[in-house]
């Protein structure tokens, strides 16, 4: 009998964390040999200060707005914004109000 794939379902990203008062919390939701999955909830004015991450990444806003830094530029992010950013590129992230963001790292892509 022949093994079947099986999917990863995630109906409401943004329940799966909780926002915690003048906190961050990160949880990873899936990670298999190509991708990681985390979602990071920020109070407002939390951060992830200044770094850089050795794979590729994807970050998706779920809800909040946040200030997210790519280098030397910044952008102001809202729900439904989408932004890959190369191995190697300096980033951070800071929430201008109560945020859920979800990280996609592309392992292998180095």
């Amino acid at each position: 009998m022949e093994d079947t794939p099986s999917a990863t379902v995630f109906g409401d990203l943004a329940a799966e964390v909780e926002i915690p008062p003048n906190g961050t919390l990160s949880r990873v939701l899936y990670k298999d040999d190509h991708i990681r999955l985390v979602v990071f909830a920020f109070d407002s004015g939390q951060e992830l200060t200044s770094h850089t991450a050795a794979v590729a990444a994807i970050v998706e806003v779920i809800r909040g707005r946040l200030r997210v830094g790519l280098g030397d530029d910044e952008v102001e992010l809202a729900p439904g914004s989408w932004v890959h950013m190369p191995a190697d590129l300096r980033h951070s992230v800071m929430a201008i109000e109560p945020s859920v963001m979800l990280l996609t790292m592309l392992k292998g892509s180095g």
